[in-house]
């Protein structure tokens, strides 16, 4: 990292899920500027694959050190922190479908980020880079909002706010009032990303890369009128690096977006316009919307999706423009990348 001197700055840095989506593109970005990187994993077991990973990605792994520590456990976390001048926490859980009680999700996610900045505070550590998101922001609302920005908060008991949206909003408020009330001088900076695209490196497919996939191979019946914004996975990297060491990201939250929010319809014609006879199975079927709420009498997909028809989530990345010089990719260029590397790692099934 070059200040304004010129002179390498680096530092020890812990990225927390570093075997995830935007893990291993934090991983990568710090490595590439020269720092020494520790990330945890759940289990040891796992070091040999994440290595691999990044290797490939053209990563020097030699900077690169694990540990075992577990957001659900004690254990681990001081000799992850140990040494430490930053922290990017990055570990959340996501699920794959609603858990039955949200408290499964709201749990691990509140005390996991309460447990890291404990032991960040007790290391000593500098700042403590957050990765919430743009569902603690954008949501409980209904349909009329201008474009969000980092002041607004998702109400929690506003309509249709699943359990993950309110995982993310409580584990975030909580570190605020943490760093409030007992951080004692440990530094707080939140990263909001909306949908994240971009290169996939391995085939453990985020839900947004899982959606580029499903388009591609056909898998999606028709094409519903669902919106969300795009950020490109390497220009969240960016910037949780850039706001890692910013001297005025310090209390600061900032949205990740690219743009204005994108249909579902609109990211089909972006696949069909770039691909060729690779995008021959995506359809151009559409969906009403009145055929998505009465399949959500029966169907949970539906049911998760029927409140958002319609609603153009658009968020502003103004902040993080004027005040970091970030510089994010357009929506095309994240969802091709991500199509692109799907197709390159053999990972689109091709169907007749």
């Amino acid at each position: 990292m070059l200040p304004h001197d010129g002179i390498m700055t680096t530092h020890k840095v812990l990225v927390t899920g570093g075997s995830g989506f935007v893990g291993s593109h934090v991983i990568l970005q710090l490595l590439a500027a020269g720092h020494d990187v520790r990330t945890t994993v759940r289990s040891l077991a796992r070091e040999p694959q994440v290595r691999a990973t990044l290797e490939r990605a053209g990563a020097d792994t030699r900077r690169l050190s694990f540990v075992a520590a577990d957001l659900e456990r004690d254990e681990g976390w001081a000799e992850a922190v140990a040494g430490c001048d930053y922290v990017q926490h990055v570990a959340s859980p996501f699920p794959q479908s609603q858990p039955a009680d949200e408290q499964e999700l709201i749990r691990p996610a509140v005390d996991g980020t309460l447990r890291v900045l404990r032991a960040a505070r007790d290391a000593g550590v500098k700042r403590v880079v957050l990765t919430s998101s743009f569902a603690a922001i954008g949501y409980g609302h209904g349909h009329s909002h201008s474009d969000y920005t980092e002041a607004d908060w998702t109400d929690v008991n506003g309509p249709a706010v699943q359990p993950y949206m309110k995982s993310k909003t409580l584990a975030e408020r909580a570190a605020w009032d943490f760093i409030a009330a007992e951080g004692n001088g440990l530094e707080l900076a939140v990263v909001n990303p909306v949908g994240i695209f971009g290169p996939a490196l391995n085939d453990d497919l985020s839900t947004s890369i899982w959606l580029v996939k499903s388009m591609i191979e056909g898998r999606m019946p028709g094409l519903p009128d669902l919106w969300f914004g795009v950020v490109d996975v390497r220009d969240v990297a960016s910037l949780q690096i850039e706001t890692m060491t910013h001297a005025g990201a310090a209390g600061e939250r900032f949205l990740a977006v690219a743009g204005k929010a994108v249909s579902i319809p609109e990211m089909a014609d972006i696949l069909r316009a770039d691909l060729g006879d690779a995008a021959g199975n995506i359809t151009r079927r559409r969906i009403p919307s009145w055929l998505v709420r009465i399949l959500a009498l029966f169907n949970p997909m539906a049911r998760e999706a029927a409140p958002r028809l319609g609603i153009r989530a658009n968020a502003s990345n103004v902040k993080a423009r004027k005040l970091l010089d970030w510089q994010p990719r357009g929506n095309a260029e994240a969802i091709l990348a991500t199509a692109h590397s799907l197709i390159a790692l053999g990972l689109v099934e091709t169907r007749a």
